[in-house]
């Protein structure tokens, strides 16, 4: 009778491990990759992962890793090509004209190993700004240059001068000085700025009704960025961000794109973040140092990317912006904060499980 039940028992466990390694084998639930759900992406390296339906850009990722290059190579050549491709007229030159009718760029470049960050923000005349990015890296002891002495700085780093505006990004700016320069970005100010153009004083009274108001007529396509992640085959995190900045925004402005932390980060201990979406308001709560931080302790990547959200949604419900995570094994993840117009967010996604760059959605929360 002792040997009988030692024996079930024995076939019971022996049931149970089998039962498990079979559930290993199944799918998870909503896993990306496999339409919009809350999973993370099976674990996989390398891997690129990167913000919005920029396919070319992680192409070139893909490719850069393949032939050699570095995770640096990698998201310099991915976030370049969208300069190049002028993605969504969001990136590189040619769109996001300023009040003043001018495209200035921001971008930034962080390398997980050694932790160094350099970056370009209100950058003039040049176009490749994650190229130049890259330079304080290399060539300085700084992490961050801003505005003519950035410009300066490419130009001194071999980059050619070149005019940003188009033709495109000038008919943006006249029909928005058409429209009376609606809408723009300031507040408390005379004459009233949801009504004229400037040039603008201080008013006497605080009006924090009138923000709110002026915020809902700002399209949320004005805040598109490339944002990437790039993890090698041995775990080293890169990541950059690159964009010309939110349209019609006030001169000298910076997003959170440039801003290690808010517009990106990379610790290759534990994974990487790239954010997309407001940068006035999504640099505030440094989204992507906290969804790296979420994964550190061992949140999976979608969990950390929706625990960001989260947070900044209790202080502005309203916000339009997206996270892309992926931890140090190659799992990813995204999330994005759920507003009229914007429900669902895509990215891209290139890892050995894919034999061409996929296209994800998530749903908003």
């Amino acid at each position: 009778m002792m040997y009988e039940c030692g024996r079930r028992a024995a076939m019971g466990f022996s049931a149970r491990r089998a039962f498990r390694f079979l559930l290993l084998l199944l799918p998870l639930p909503g896993a990306a990759g496999a339409g919009p759900g809350p999973g993370p992406g099976p674990a996989a390296l390398p891997l690129v992962v990167n913000t919005w339906a920029f396919r070319k850009a992680t192409e070139t990722a893909w490719y850069t890793l393949q032939s050699g290059g570095s995770e640096l190579d990698a998201v310099e050549r991915g976030c370049g090509q969208c300069e190049i491709d002028q993605c969504d007229g969001s990136v590189g030159f040619g769109g996001s004209p300023d009040e003043r009718g001018e495209t200035t760029l921001d971008a930034m470049i962080m390398d997980g190993k050694t932790m160094e960050v350099g970056a370009v923000a209100d950058l003039r005349r040049i176009k490749n700004a994650i190229g130049v990015a890259r330079k304080v890296i290399q060539h300085t002891k700084h992490t961050l240059l801003v505005g003519e002495s950035a410009s300066l700085f490419a130009e001194s780093m071999g980059f050619l001068c070149e005019d940003l505006t188009t033709q495109n990004s000038l008919s943006i700016y006249l029909k928005w000085l058409n429209q009376s320069c609606q809408p723009n970005y300031w507040k408390n100010v005379i004459p009233d700025a949801s009504k004229s153009c400037g040039p603008y004083k201080q008013a006497n009274q605080l009006n924090n009704e009138e923000w709110i108001n002026s915020q809902k007529r700002i399209n949320i396509h004005n805040h598109d960025t490339i944002g990437m992640i790039v993890i090698g085959g041995s775990g080293n995190v890169a990541v950059g961000t690159s964009t010309n900045g939110a349209v019609h925004k006030i001169q000298g402005r910076v997003g959170d794109s440039p801003i290690a932390g808010a517009g990106a980060y990379a610790d290759s201990t534990a994974g990487g973040a790239a954010a997309t979406g407001n940068g006035d308001i999504m640099m505030r709560f440094l989204p992507s140092y906290q969804a790296v931080e979420y994964m550190r302790t061992g949140t999976d990547p979608t969990m950390a990317c929706q625990k960001v959200i989260s947070r900044i949604q209790k202080y502005v419900p309203h916000f339009f912006g997206a996270v892309i995570c992926a931890n140090r094994t190659g799992s990813y993840g995204a999330a994005c904060n759920k507003v009229p117009g914007f429900t669902q967010f895509h990215f891209m996604v290139y890892s050995p499980l894919l034999n061409q760059p996929s296209e994800q959605v998530v749903d908003c929360i």
